[in-house]
């Protein structure tokens, strides 16, 4: 994946507090989670502290471009749609986000916030439906998992196992069955595109009954790769 082009000079505001680091905003379909199939503002946050090995945003690691909330909220209304996600990177590794999800749900926004379960999540707005990535093995970052962030997960959030193997779907599921995740919300096994055959993982789900909802990224069958879609 190509990292987007940005020509514009870095404004660098001289008080940070009204502000966030923006590496894109654009309107798509939602790919992923409850929210599927929505037409959605996608406001991508830059930086992030983990290097999962399958990561498919590398291009929002650096770089980006310091924003109000007021230019964010205003782009996102140009948008004109009533879905939002704010997503990375890691979007909770700057933490005035915090304060954007408020913003955008007193805004009457339907709020989600994609994130990979390694940064605390109990001070996230509960009107934010949370979607919470817990890595395997495979991802390079297991060891990152905090999982008191289990305690703050409610019916409204998803959790989200991105697969890269079998060994990943076994440890999934023994994590599925330890913490009795299930239980708390729903689950989804994601298999990591172009590496695990979508129907493979369809067929070990089955096969072992394991009660999660299978997911497909229905952004990139649509545009594949393409940054920004």
């Amino acid at each position: 994946m190509s990292k987007p082009e940005n020509t514009q000079i870095q404004r660098v505001p001289a008080n940070r507090d009204g502000y966030l680091k923006i590496t894109e905003i654009f309107l798509s379909l939602q790919g992923e989670a409850r929210g599927s199939g929505f037409p959605t503002s996608f406001i991508r946050l830059t930086g992030c502290p983990l290097r999962c090995t399958y990561c498919d945003s590398e291009y929002a690691f650096f770089g980006g471009q310091w924003q109000s909330f007021e230019e964010i909220l205003a782009r996102v209304k140009d948008n004109g749609v009533s879905h939002v996600c704010v997503t990375g990177g890691e979007p909770l590794a700057q933490k005035r986000c915090l304060q954007l999800l408020t913003l955008l749900c007193d805004a009457g926004y339907r709020v989600s916030l994609e994130t990979s379960g390694a940064i605390d999540i109990s001070t996230v707005d509960t009107r934010v439906s949370k979607v919470v990535d817990l890595k395997t093995p495979d991802s390079g970052e297991c060891e990152r998992n905090l999982w008191s962030n289990l305690e703050y997960i409610t019916a409204s959030d998803q959790i989200k196992f991105v697969i890269n193997s079998r060994g990943d779907f076994d440890w999934a599921v023994e994590q599925l069955h330890k913490y009795e995740l299930n239980t708390l919300t729903e689950v989804l096994f994601s298999p990591v595109w172009s590496t695990v055959n979508p129907t493979q993982l369809a067929d070990w789900i089955i096969a072992d009954r394991v009660p999660v909802r299978f997911q497909l990224q229905l952004h990139k069958i649509l545009w594949g790769d393409e940054p920004g879609r």
